[in-house]
């Protein structure tokens, strides 16, 4: 490589060198350099986004390594250091973050959103594949509000939504199930994700919802109805429209499964979703298998978000490596698409301005604080999320429950005995080892799997609150507490088996045949 003028080389950037010498990587750093110190005056700098800046600075260092590896001459090393250095403070100028290495920015520095810190050694570990806490209470969520750079979803917010919508909040909310949502912007507080969608919606603006779920198994548990369960009640007291995926795909991918037994789980699973009462006039349930080829939309906005998320990107948010097959590096931007309205072009009449609300686990956050991130490079609103807890495993809050492990959950086919000896053999308990301790001393109701179970499946506030003070105070004994929640299980899933027995091959293709729903846009 050769300095084309080696006297503009010197003026430009102090460096005297001639064509074709050593200095030539030296030169080639330089004028870089230079570029990128005068960018940072301009506005051109400014124009660039922080993927951008956040790839440079990796690249660079990479660079950096490979001089240091190869015992380059002093001077080159310290010209590229200096060029590292200087992007490091050109992107913590445009993303408003240190530059830290695998951890991409996913949003605007005005939006308040962030990327998890690394988990330190004794902290939960949460992505969306894996969650684990060595806490018999599980997730510390507080924490992970943090990590994750979300807010919590304080009393304000629910009155709020109470009052627009002229319903009680559901239980899932007034108890925290569902805890945290995301900030449009800081620092205003009417810039939180739900603030502004509930005030389109009283300037009768309308949203759609969109959650979903991975078909592993042809059979779901308990808590695979969470999102469902919560999503229904938030359609029904704002009218609008939903959108369900199975992203039998995505189990493909990732698991030992054939593509014909991923499709066929998708629609059992859908059988076991429609059973929770959704209205086929007003929901969508798709199959990525089936909608990709189906929709242009749907496959237009996938590639706009392919396009926008570098391999740099992935690896850094989800944690992929050089190995993984070129699959798994290119779903996230397949679970993303479904946050756009133009993805449904049947049911939006091709508008792009209809914002999405995302009820789902915190540990999908990452595929949508990327969605986030892209959202306005590609011209669409920013989907809103509402993040909810972990459903514990039978044997305890310190990890979810599990689809391979029948033990470690109470399942959707589960017969009224079954159930019974889930829960009485395998609920981990919070109660004393002797029956005289535990009238002593009291339960511990933070761990006991039976109690945080009836948080979830117990509508009533004073009886809850009443089980965990006889609970704690040592009236009411842990044999007494399982069978609270025996009683309140076996007749929820008895009748959703009923439902689900209505629910026919026919019915599940009405529900996932792409058309018009019955809403006008």
């Amino acid at each position: 490589m050769q300095c084309a003028d080696e006297w503009s080389c010197i003026s430009e950037t102090g460096c005297d060198c001639t064509p074709f010498s050593s200095w030539a990587a030296v030169c080639t750093l330089a004028h870089i350099l230079a570029d990128t110190m005068t960018d940072s005056q301009t506005d051109g700098a400014a124009a660039e986004s922080p993927m951008e800046f956040y790839e440079k600075v990796t690249a660079q260092g990479e660079a950096v390594r490979e001089l240091k590896t190869g015992k380059a001459p002093k001077e080159e090393i310290d010209v590229a250091v200096k060029l590292l250095l200087q992007l490091k403070l050109d992107y913590k100028r445009v993303s408003g973050q240190d530059y830290k290495a695998g951890w991409p920015p996913t949003d605007s520095p005005a939006s308040g959103e962030s990327v998890p810190a690394a988990a330190e050694d004794g902290d939960d570990l949460v992505d969306p594949w894996t969650v684990a806490t060595s806490n018999a209470k599980g997730v510390d969520y507080e924490k992970l509000i943090v990590r994750f750079g979300s807010s919590k979803i304080e009393a304000e917010l629910i009155e709020r939504m109470e009052r627009v919508t002229g319903q009680k909040a559901h239980r899932f909310l007034r108890r925290g199930i569902f805890f945290s949502h995301r900030r449009v912007q800081q620092p205003c507080p009417s810039a939180l994700d739900m603030h502004q969608i509930l005030d389109a919606y009283e300037n009768k603006k309308s949203f759609y919802l969109y959650t979903g779920r991975g078909p592993s198994s042809e059979a779901m548990h308990m808590g695979h109805l969470i999102p469902f369960i919560f999503t229904k009640w938030l359609q029904d007291v704002f009218d609008i429209p939903l959108v369900i995926q199975l992203t039998d795909d995505e189990k493909y991918l990732w698991k030992d499964l054939t593509l014909e037994d991923c499709h066929r789980y998708a629609v059992e699973n859908a059988k076991d979703i429609i059973a929770c009462g959704f209205d086929v006039n007003k929901t969508f349930i798709f199959s990525d298998l089936d909608y990709m080829g189906m929709s242009s939309g749907f496959y237009r906005n996938v590639v706009k978000i392919q396009k926008h998320v570098t391999f740099n990107q992935v690896k850094g948010i989800f944690g992929f490596t050089d190995s993984e097959c070129i699959g798994k590096i290119s779903f996230p931007a397949i679970q993303a698409a479904p946050s756009f309205s133009t993805s449904f072009p049947q049911i939006f009449n091709g508008r792009k301005d209809i914002q999405c609300l995302i009820p789902c686990a915190i540990d999908q956050d990452p595929y949508f604080r990327m969605t986030r991130d892209v959202a306005p490079r590609i011209g669409y609103p920013k989907p809103a999320l509402l993040h909810s807890t972990f459903f514990p495993a039978l044997q305890g809050a310190q990890t979810k429950m599990s689809a391979s492990d029948p033990n470690s959950s109470i399942f959707l086919t589960d017969t009224a005995k079954q159930i019974k000896n889930k829960i009485n053999k395998h609920a981990f308990s919070g109660g004393r080892d002797t029956v005289e301790e535990h009238r002593k001393h009291g339960g511990d109701a933070d761990v006991d799997v039976s109690f945080m179970y009836l948080t979830f499946f117990l509508e009533d506030d004073e009886k809850l609150e009443q089980i965990r003070q006889d609970y704690t105070s040592g009236a009411l004994l842990t044999g007494e507490l399982k069978k609270c929640l025996i009683e309140t299980l076996q007749p929820m899933i008895t009748q959703h088996q009923e439902r689900r027995k209505q629910v026919t091959d026919e019915t599940v293709k009405q529900f996932m045949t792409p058309r018009k729903l019955d809403f006008h846009f």
